[in-house]
């Protein structure tokens, strides 16, 4: 008779299903260093708990009020698998979310993400997080937790799914938009791109595919880098150069430019009464734009609403103080150019 302890009859085992407690375990703490890069005032940016505490009082806030967003990379995740550089997809990850709450005018304070795929590859996800934890160093934010799944069947070979969760906080009459401060002629400034950002990846992909160049081909815009490496191009994190001019009370709408582009996402910041009117010819646009345009053969009205065309942040100002904040950006390491102005509706 065969024995009752051969390998036929022993139970299953959650690894035997495909999921690795181990592996998950050594990722933990594989990371912990990374989160603690991330420390700021009000919280320690410690993992291993069910949840993150942070001390607003300790931040320095007086009377704030939360703001919080969600996102995730879009399917530029699928040039990062396939490209297996995954280093700075997580910049991107904090990036869309923090640039999002800066648009109401808010401190990003921390940051939790979560990352599922169908194995977990330690060394890789390691990689993901360090781009993480990069970002919350350019925002200013404490990564203080996540959620790390391992979902055998619901993903193929090595690919996995991002997403990121941000709070932060804005002082009560520092919230933007400002509709009552928003007038006809106000001037709208608008801050450079790094690059497409983290929108419109699944139409750069088709044009890549009618191209017919791989990932590692040079790429056509940029010199010195292959065509996966320059549409890997991180999305810019601008906390840090526009928060001191809402605290300077300078601006009135702040609109983050991603899907929809220009056109679409300006008028979000504004009430019914104004809308934006763009000088498109105000800025240089970026090769990479002009070689998805010219390969897509995208018409110009698509290329506005699918991509910022160079543009990462529109600011509403005041025409008086225009030159003070082109100067103050330019101070702060930024590119921007007056691209318009508001008019009635």
């Amino acid at each position: 008779m065969p024995d009752s302890t051969s390998d036929t009859q022993k139970g299953l085992s959650y690894s035997d299903a495909g999921v690795n407690i181990d592996e998950g375990d050594r990722l933990v703490d594989a990371i912990k260093p990374l989160a603690k890069s991330t420390r700021r005032p009000g919280a320690d940016a410690a993992l291993g708990g069910f949840g993150g505490a942070f001390d607003l009082k300790a931040a320095g806030f007086k009377d704030p009020v939360l703001i919080s967003g969600t996102d995730g990379v879009g399917t530029k995740l699928r040039i990062a698998i396939d490209t297996n550089k995954l280093d700075t997809v997580g910049i991107d990850l904090v990036a869309m979310c923090v640039n999002d709450v800066l648009a109401q005018g808010a401190e990003p304070l921390f940051f939790l993400d979560y990352f599922a795929t169908g194995r977990l590859d330690t060394e890789k996800a390691k990689d993901v997080v360090s781009g993480i934890a990069e970002g919350c160093r350019q925002a200013g934010a404490a990564l203080i937790g996540g959620e790390t799944a391992e979902m055998p069947g619901m993903y193929d070979g090595d690919d996995f799914d991002l997403a990121g969760f941000v709070v932060g906080a804005v002082e009560r009459d520092s919230i933007l938009p400002r509709h009552l401060d928003m007038a006809e002629g106000d001037s709208l400034i608008g801050v450079a791109s790094s690059g497409p950002h983290s929108n419109g990846y699944s139409l750069i992909r088709k044009v890549v595919e009618l191209s017919g160049l791989s990932w590692d081909a040079p790429s056509p815009f940029a010199k010195g880098q292959n065509l996966g490496e320059s549409l890997m191009t991180p999305t810019k994190i601008y906390i840090k150069s526009i928060l001191p001019l809402i605290g300077d009370g300078v601006v009135s709408g702040l609109a983050h430019i991603t899907g929809g582009g220009l056109t679409d996402n300006t008028p979000r910041m504004l009430p019914d009464t104004l809308t934006p009117e763009f000088d498109f010819e105000a800025w240089p646009r970026p090769d990479v734009f002009k070689w998805l345009q010219e390969t897509g053969k995208i018409s110009e009205d698509e290329m506005r609403r699918a991509f910022n065309c160079g543009i990462g942040l529109v600011l509403c100002v005041k025409p008086g103080d225009e030159a003070k904040v082109l100067s103050k950006l330019k101070d702060s390491g930024e590119t921007a150019w007056t691209i318009g102005t508001l008019k009635a509706a």
